[in-house]
This record gives structure tokens, sequence and C-alpha cells, in this order.
């Protein structure tokens, strides 16, 4: 792995579950002053980071991507030491069993555990588990050694570090939505003519609630969220059902369960991405929402688009991502950039 495959990597080691963002915050927060940018922090804790390039006339563009991930909050002790957790965003019960984790600030490790195959019952194996029905094992021997490694309200990571494989392919947690934040800092990096504006949103896996913070109090003309959609991709599966093929290049939505695409903003990237032969895609699904919906409707209306890196088995210890698509969303964002104060909407 090179170049930005190495800046991915520090961004997904990073710890940021949502409503603990500071880890992976105060990472952002010197990248982006390296890349000029002036750095504030809001009272939910969105970081915005600000380029402002001096043209008046050019459209002020906020480029949004959520610094948050999912994660586990644990949220009691049982007498055994094990600790009982809660999911913090949506993640599905059935991709946790035996995933190890790691637990604080401490990162005190340890691993998923559930009822061995051996002890279950017909009527055990014929269900699907539910969190309820999983702990947290960290080897304590007592509730007390593991109230004291661990206190309820202690956030817990996937501890699956960033991987190359395959050809061109990357797997690990949180490329929902690092993937989203390496394309803001790669955004400030080539800097833009106008006023750039990068919002690093937090809280966005329980509510978007760090953009409609954005949404009410940034100075902007238009908007572009940047995320990691769902993939479905493998297997024996209809055209129309998987949503977005990796490898072919950055996704774009016509909606979601939260936004819209302004038509002409999507029309004008696609346009952008055809001319400079960037690979691009539609998203064929939806689904899910994102930042773009309180971007869409904050203080004034603005016209908004989603661009997306798609990602396989997204929301779990360890989602897969090509580093083509990663570097297609780069590129357009880029090329969007030196366009549009040419364009009119």
């Amino acid at each position: 792995m090179g170049g930005f495959d190495l800046l991915l990597r520090e961004l997904t080691a990073a710890r940021g579950v949502s409503g603990n963002e500071g880890d992976i915050r105060a990472l952002l927060c010197r990248l982006a002053g390296e890349r000029g940018a002036i750095c504030d922090i809001d009272r939910i804790g969105n970081l915005l980071a600000t380029k402002d390039g001096g043209d008046a006339s050019a459209p002020r563009l906020l480029l949004a991507a959520h610094m948050d991930e999912v994660g586990l909050l644990i949220r009691g002790v049982g007498e055994d030491g094990s600790l009982r957790y809660r999911p913090v965003g949506g993640i599905d019960p059935r991709v946790l069993v035996s995933k190890r984790v790691l637990c604080g600030d401490k990162q005190v490790p340890g691993v998923i555990g559930a009822k061995a195959i051996h002890l279950q019952t017909e009527g055990d194996r014929d269900r699907v588990l539910q969190h309820n029905d999983m702990s947290i094992d960290i080897g304590a021997k007592s509730k007390a050694e593991a109230e004291r490694l661990c206190p309820p309200g202690t956030y817990a990571v996937f501890d699956s570090p960033l991987e190359a494989f395959g050809d061109g392919y990357v797997m690990g947690r949180a490329l929902d939505d690092r993937v989203g934040c390496l394309a803001l800092l790669e955004a400030l990096d080539a800097g833009y003519v106008g006023k750039l504006t990068c919002a690093f949103t937090v809280q966005e896996e329980v509510g978007l609630r760090g953009s409609i913070v954005v949404g009410h109090s940034a100075d902007y003309d238009l908007a572009i969220a940047l995320e990691g959609t769902s993939a479905n991709d493998l297997g024996d599966v209809e055209s129309t059902k998987q949503v977005c093929i990796l490898g072919r290049g950055a996704a774009l939505s016509h909606m979601d369960h939260a936004s819209i695409r302004h038509p002409r903003l999507r029309a004008l990237i696609e346009d952008i991405a055809a001319k400079a032969g960037i690979p691009c895609q539609t998203k064929r699904s939806v689904s899910g929402g994102n930042d773009a919906g309180p971007l869409q409707r904050g203080t004034v209306a603005k016209p908004t688009a989603v661009l997306s890196v798609p990602c396989r088995y997204i929301h779990s210890p360890s989602s897969v991502a090509a580093l083509s698509d990663i570097q297609a969303v780069c590129d357009l964002v880029r090329a969007v950039m030196e366009a549009l104060p040419r364009c009119r909407l």
C-alpha cells in the first residue's frame, strides 16, 4: 500500500464510534491543518475545515463526510465479568459472533461470544442470534475487574485493521465513511478558487445529527456528500438488485430516504465525469440516508448531491472496497471543483 492507501489506513485506525469521535476528529484536524485549512469545531463536535481561494464569484462549496463509525457501547457487566453491549448504529447481529473488539481508551482486547454450537438446542440453531444473546469477553475473572477495565458507558470498536487483499481491494472497519473523509482531505490538498468548506460530521450513524447542525450554520451555495454505500454485487444477484458494483467507479445516487438529488447538479457531475474519463455508475437502490438530507433542508434549501464509494459488507467488522473506486471519487471531486466556477445550476 502506498500514497492515499496509507492515509486511509491511518484514518480507519482512529476510533470514532458515534458520540465518541475525539480520536478521529483530532487526527482530521491535524491533517486538514497541514493542508492549509482553518479548522473550527462546533458545539456538537463537527469539524469544519475551510479554505478560501479568494474568488467571490465562484459558488461557495460544501463537501461533507461523516467521521463517525458504527460500534458498540457497554451497557452493563455480568457477575461473571462479561460485558453486555448495545450496537451504536445499524449493525446486523449475525456478523458479530466471535469477532474481536477493542474496548475503551486503553483498547482492552475482547471477543464477542455466544453459546457454543455444541450447547445449542435445535431451536437455538433455527433462529438468528440477537445482540442480547451475545456478550463481550475481556478475560475478566469477576464483575469488579470487568467494571474497572470497562465500566458502563465504555465504547468498543472492531479490531480489524485495514488490509490490502486480492487485486486492488482493501478490507477493514469504518470504510463508511473514512473513504469520504479521505476524499475531503484530497479536496483540501487540491484547493478551490472560491470558498471551500469541508465538514467532517459527527453522529451520522445515529440520525444525521451532525449534519443537521451544519445545515443550519454553515455558509454554502451547494453541497456534495461523500459516502460509503452498500454494494450487493456478489453471488446470484440480478443486476437491478446489485445496487452498485466494486471496480466500476464512483456511485451517484438519484435519491435515498433522506434526500433527492438536485437534477442539474447531478447531471453536471455526470457530464464532468464523462468528459474527464472518470469511472462513474448509478446507485440502483433507494435505501438508507446520509448527510445530504439535512444539508439539502438547511436554513435555506440548497442544491445537493451524493457521491459514494461502493462497499461490500458495510457496517461490519470487515467492509471491502476497491482502491480504484476510492480514487475515482477523489478524482471526480477534484474535477468538479475545477469546473464548478464556470458552471451555472
